[in-house]
């Protein structure tokens, strides 16, 4: 069973930083993409960040230039870098990844439960 943790959230003041983790556990033989959503009370769930297995990654146009995603590929972690942060950035951050865990490598899409980022002074 895989399962996927964020863990790194909180209340922090405009113009600080967080720096958020998920990890991924279970029986997993790859994993492909990797991403980290948000969605903000009444707002659609946003894409903010992508990364491939090769280290290519995407951003939405909002966090450009201050979030940063990376990964461990030997812990199976996805991190998001936050720095100059805004009370628009306050959401629910959710992670997702394309997972093989099963031996024909076929890939499922998997995701967190997620952990509050609140942006306030």
């Amino acid at each position: 069973q895989v399962q996927l943790v964020e863990s790194g959230g909180g209340l922090v003041q405009p113009g600080g930083s967080l720096r958020l983790s998920c990890a991924a556990s279970g029986t997993i033989f790859s994993i492909t993409d990797m991403r980290w959503y948000r969605q903000a009370p009444g707002k659609q769930r946003e894409l903010v960040a992508r990364i491939d297995s090769t280290g290519s990654t995407d951003y939405a146009d909002s966090v450009k230039g201050r979030f940063t995603i990376s990964r461990d590929n030997a812990k199976n972690t996805v991190y998001l870098q936050m720095n100059s942060l805004k009370p628009e950035d306050t959401a629910v951050y959710v992670c997702g990844a394309d997972i093989a865990a099963t031996m024909d490598f076929r890939l499922y899409d998997y995701w967190g439960q997620g952990t509050q980022v609140t942006v306030s002074s």
